[in-house]
C-alpha cells in the first residue's frame, strides 16, 4: 500500500501560474553556467552590491554599532587611549568618527524595544516613521498651501517595498473579478501578487516610441475594455522611475493620473523606489502633485536602490494619504494595513534602521557628511556613465533602439530584427550562453504585441562593461545577421 505522503496534492493554482521573470528561467541556467565554471555577469536584477557597488561608510558603521552596542564604549575607549598617547603608526581617521557614535546612541536611546534582537511596533519603531515623515515634508516642500504634511501613523516600515505592495493589493482585491492597472511593461511584482491574490490583471500600455508617455485616452481604453469583460477596477500601478523602461514621468503625466483615479474612484500605488535614480531633470512626488486632493494614494519607497543599493536588508516603507473606508466595517484601509503588519510582527530591525538613515543621512558640516556626499555622488555619477556606455553601445547593434530618458537602473532596448522563429527569450538565453551576460527577455515584463525587447541593469563596474559590450556587439550582429 503506498504512503498517502506519495500521493499528489492540489495547491493554490493561483501560485502554480504565477510567474516571476527576473528569477526565471536565464538566471537559473545563468547559475548553472556558473556552477560549471563560466564567469557570469548577472544584469537580470537591480542588486548594486552583487557588482560591486560598495555600501555607505556611514550607514554601515552605525548600523555595526547599533547591532553590537559594546563597541561604542570600546571604540571611545580606544579614541581617548590614542589622544593620551602618541602612535606614530595610528591617525585619527583610523576611528569611527564621533557623530557615527553618537547616532548610534541616538538610535539605541529611540528604540522602545531595546535592541535590533526585539520585535518592534507592527508599524514600525515610532521615531523612525516620524523621521520619513520629515524627509517627505522637505522634499515635497512642504508646508505650502497646496500640500498636506505626512502623517506617522499611516507610515509602515515594510521589509522592502514589495511587502508594503503586497499588504495593499491583497486588501484591493477582494474577490476574482476585482482588477488593478498596471503599466506595461511592468515589473513582474505587480503581475504575480495580482495573480496570487486572484485578481485581475489590467494592462494599460504607454508610448514607447514617445518615451514612454502615456494620456488620459489612453488609460480610459484600458479601463473601458476591462469593464466590457466584467472587470471591477480597483487601483492603477504607476511606476516612477519607470521599471523596466527607465521612463521619469512628468509631472503632468502624474496630474493625468491623479485626475483619471479621481474620476472612476481608483486607489493609486505609487512605485517610488527609484526616485534617487534621476541623472537629468528633477522627481516628482505623486504625494506632492495630489496635495489636498481625495484619492487614496499608497506610496512606496526602499533602501535597496538609490544609491544605497541595501537589497539585501529588506527595508522599505509604504505610506498612505486618504485611506478609504472599508465596506460594511467602521473600519478605514489603515486599520487593516496595521492589522497585516501585526500578523507579520514587524519589518526586520536591520532594515528599519537602514530606512532611519535613508531618510536622516549625516547633516551638512557633520564630521562624515563630506564622505557621505562623496560617496552618494559617486555612486550616481557611475550609474549615469554606465547607462550612457550601454546606451552608445546600441547605436553598433543592428535594428536596436532604446527609447526615453534613463531612469532607474535599467535599459530596455527595443530588438527590431530577429531571425525568423526566434523570441527574445531565445536571444536572452543565447546572449547568456556566449558571452556570460545575463539579462531578461521582455515578454517577462510584458510588452506590446509583435515587439520584443529585453531589460539590462547598467550596473556592472565600467572596466566589466568595457570587455562585454563588445562581445555582445558582436554576438548581436552575428545572431540577426
Amino acid at each position: 500500500m503506498k504512503s498517502s505522503l506519495s500521493l499528489p496534492i492540489a495547491v493554490n493554482t493561483n501560485i502554480l501560474e504565477m510567474e516571476y521573470a527576473v528569477r526565471g528561467p536565464i538566471p537559473m541556467r545563468a547559475a548553472e553556467l556558473e556552477n560549471r565554471g563560466m564567469k557570469i555577469i548577472p544584469c537580470h536584477i537591480g542588486n548594486p552590491q552583487a557588482l560591486g557597488q560598495s555600501p555607505l561608510s556611514f550607514n554601515r558603521q552605525v548600523l555595526s554599532l547599533v547591532e553590537d552596542p559594546a563597541k561604542i564604549a570600546r571604540e571611545r575607549a580606544l579614541k581617548n587611549i590614542f589622544e593620551e598617547t602618541s602612535i606614530s603608526s595610528i591617525k585619527e581617521s583610523d576611528f569611527v568618527s564621533d557623530d557615527v557614535l553618537t547616532a548610534s546612541e541616538n538610535i539605541l536611546a529611540k528604540m522602545k524595544a531595546g535592541g535590533t534582537g526585539a520585535y518592534t511596533e507592527s508599524k514600525g519603531e515610532r521615531f523612525i516613521r516620524e523621521a520619513i515623515a520629515d524627509f517627505i515634508n522637505k522634499r515635497d516642500l512642504h508646508p505650502n498651501p497646496n500640500s498636506i504634511s505626512a502623517d506617522p501613523e499611516k507610515i509602515f516600515l515594510t521589509s522592502g517595498a514589495s511587502q508594503g505592495v503586497k499588504f495593499v493589493l491583497d486588501l484591493l482585491i477582494a474577490q476574482n473579478t476585482d482588477g488593478i492597472m498596471i503599466p506595461i511593461p511592468q515589473y513582474p511584482l505587480y503581475s504575480a501578487t495580482i495573480k496570487k491574490a486572484g485578481g485581475v490583471q489590467v494592462n494599460y500600455y504607454p508610448d514607447e516610441d514617445s518615451g514612454w508617455t502615456f494620456d488620459q485616452s489612453l488609460l480610459e481604453d484600458s479601463l473601458a475594455k476591462a469593464k466590457e469583460n466584467g472587470v471591477t477596477v480597483k487601483g492603477i500601478v504607476v511606476i516612477n522611475p519607470g521599471n523596466p523602461t527607465g521612463a521619469v514621468l512628468s509631472e503632468k503625466s502624474i496630474r493625468t493620473v491623479i485626475d483619471f483615479a479621481a474620476k472612476h474612484q481608483l486607489a493609486v500605488l505609487a512605485d517610488e523606489v527609484y526616485q534617487e535614480n534621476v541623472y537629468s531633470g528633477e522627481f516628482v512626488s505623486f504625494a506632492k502633485v495630489l496635495g489636498t486632493g481625495s484619492v487614496p494614494l499608497f506610496s512606496f519607497h526602499s533602501i535597496s536602490k538609490g544609491f544605497y543599493g541595501e537589497c539585501g536588508h529588506r527595508g522599505g516603507y509604504l505610506e498612505v494619504r486618504n485611506p478609504p473606508k472599508v465596506q460594511d466595517s467602521h473600519l478605514d484601509f489603515v486599520d487593516l494595513l496595521t492589522k497585516q503588519a501585526s500578523v507579520s510582527l514587524c519589518a526586520n530591525t536591520a532594515g528599519q534602521i537602514l530606512t532611519y538613515l535613508m531618510v536622516s543621512p549625516p547633516p551638512e558640516g557633520s564630521e562624515s557628511y563630506q564622505k557621505f556626499i562623496e560617496e552618494k555622488n559617486k555612486v550616481l555619477t557611475d550609474l549615469k556613465d554606465k547607462a550612457t556606455m550601454i546606451r552608445e553601445a546600441f547605436f553598433q547593434m543592428e535594428g536596436v533602439e532604446c527609447f526615453g530618458e534613463t531612469g532607474a537602473m535599467y535599459l530596455f532596448p527595443r530588438l527590431n530584427k530577429l531571425p525568423p522563429g526566434k523570441t527574445d527569450f531565445d536571444y536572452c538565453m543565447s546572449l547568456l550562453e556566449t558571452t556570460g551576460l545575463c539579462t531578461v527577455n521582455g515578454t517577462g515584463f510584458g510588452q506590446q504585441e509583435g515587439t520584443s525587447h529585453l531589460r539590462i541593469a547598467f550596473l556592472p563596474p565600467q572596466e566589466l562593461l568595457a570587455q562585454v559590450l563588445p562581445e555582445w556587439i558582436k554576438f548581436h550582429n552575428e545572431y540577426v545577421g
